[in-house]
């Protein structure tokens, strides 16, 4: 019967959806091949990097400067030399090569601040990659969890078909007896349809969760252990998430650390006001030079002054422009701490909703589970309709549905508030650290996931049983 083949290909799903973990992707597998190889974090891995290197060339400012300067060529001089030796001008091959060496003695604290500034722009830098990773990592939980959830909600809408697939037989059977009505089969088939539905409406949204997880973590999401519960790490109120936010969220710290930048930029500004000494030692060869045939050779060693008296008020709206731009980082800062403070909030808000939300949709689910069964029993001694056998069995799915969304939204409200105290890498027990290009495996994870889908492509029997046309067979009448 066609009830019989739903029930056996429904198992197939529900047996394919719930494989062996024998080779299972975990969660922190999942989450750490996002951070390491995910392009958004690279960037800023190498945002990062380059700043570390700028900062090299601030520190530069400190040691000398050796410059070699060399060249040969021809000359023309006509000068007071020549004109004394009786030539109106003397034509030479002129040569020369000079060797100096500059040490900064004093620059106005120019350079102490342009270290300082880079100093914090690494620092800065550095929380922004551990605020991307971070956030990247919640994407790679979040997508980790629909997975996870939409699978489930896949099963259940199995279970809802098969259970609809048996009422449909024993109301098929009573019709074909003559003891049943032809509305109840009617009733009854276009149950099941919306059953039928309902499940391939889950199997699309799988689908896409499926796509989205490849899209964040570059794999495919074959199989994949249970969420991992979060345990003796969440801040037991919200007072404390808040304080443990604002000690370490990698944003505000970023935005502290660009304040520290701008002060420091502040400073090497007034470097101008000052007068800047360098020690300049140079050796200068030459020959046949200015007119005058031979070598001209000469050592210096000299400390030179420089001291700009006038720029036009330039130096002065330097000065003016990075204070305004000290306090634009300050009010940046201000407005970062508002919505790490507004972010907490909410996560905690949902984490609490959710946790109080599941204790009564867990009496929701027992309490319906009673009811179907009382009212499968009753109907069976045709003490109940058949609508109200099916009006059970959808609110128990209903309650089924709601009951694993929210814990599933309780999981991923838990991993939020680990984010936003910045302790969800220590958790999983990630680090960030250099890794080679897997361009060449994520392209194929793509390749793969057009040809075929991780788990759907085995529903294809249960479609098949589906499009059998079902007759509407008379029984007794109204």
């Amino acid at each position: 019967m066609v009830g019989n083949l739903l029930v056996k290909s429904g198992l197939t799903v529900l047996f394919l959806l719930f494989f062996s973990h024998a080779n299972a992707l975990s969660l922190r597998a999942a989450v750490e091949h996002a951070i390491k190889t995910n392009p958004e974090v690279l960037v800023e891995s190498n945002q990062h990097l380059s700043r570390l290197e700028e900062l090299d060339q601030a520190k530069s400012g400190y040691m000398p400067s050796i410059d070699l300067n060399a060249a040969a060529g021809y000359e023309r001089t006509d000068n007071n030399t020549t004109r004394a030796s009786g030539d109106d001008h003397r034509s030479l091959t002129r040569k020369e090569a000079s060797l100096t060496l500059s040490q900064m003695l004093f620059d106005g604290f120019a350079t102490e601040s342009e270290v300082e500034r880079q100093n914090a722009r690494v620092a800065a830098q550095r929380r922004v990659l551990e605020g991307t990773s971070e956030q990247l990592g919640l994407k790679a939980v979040d997508s980790y969890i629909k997975v996870l959830l939409h699978r489930e909600l896949m099963a259940l809408s199995s279970e809802n078909l098969k259970a609809h697939a048996r009422i449909y037989d024993q109301v098929e059977l009573r019709s074909n007896s003559g003891v049943g009505r032809t509305s109840d089969l009617a009733q009854i088939t276009g149950r099941r349809a919306s059953a039928s539905a309902n499940m391939l409406s889950d199997e699309v949204n799988l689908k896409d969760a499926e796509t989205n997880f490849l899209r964040v973590v570059g794999l495919l999401p074959r199989s994949l252990e249970s969420i991992e519960a979060v345990d003796g790490v969440l801040p037991k109120t919200q007072d404390e998430a808040i304080r443990l936010a604002l000690e370490n969220h990698p944003t505000l710290r970023s935005a502290n650390a660009d304040v520290m930048a701008a002060l420091a930029q502040y400073k090497a500004s007034k470097s101008a006001l000052y007068p800047r000494l360098d020690l300049e030692l140079g050796a200068r060869y030459g020959d046949d030079l200015d007119g005058v045939e031979g070598r001209d050779d000469d050592l210096t060693a000299m400390l030179r002054l420089r001291y700009n008296l006038f720029a036009g008020g330039k130096d002065r709206s330097r000065n003016l422009q990075n204070a305004h731009l000290v306090n634009e980082a300050k009010e940046i800062r201000n407005n970062t701490y508002r919505q790490v403070v507004e972010s907490i909030r909410l996560s905690w808000a949902a984490y609490d909703v959710t946790q109080k939300q599941l204790r009564y949709q867990q009496e929701h689910v027992l309490a319906s589970e009673k009811t179907r069964d009382a009212y499968a029993k009753q109907f069976n001694l045709r003490k109940r309709s058949l609508l109200d056998l099916l009006d059970t069995e959808n609110e128990l799915y209903e309650a089924k549905r709601e009951q694993t969304k929210t814990w599933y939204d309780h999981q991923l409200a838990q991993y939020r508030l680990l984010v936003g105290i910045n302790k969800l890498k220590s958790h999983l027990g990630i680090t960030l650290a250099d890794t080679p290009d897997n361009g060449e495996a994520l392209h194929g994870s793509y390749k793969d996931l057009a040809d075929k889908s991780a788990v759907l492509e085995e529903v294809a029997p249960l479609r098949e049983v589906l499009k059998q046309p079902v007759s509407l067979q008379s029984g007794s009448s109204d």
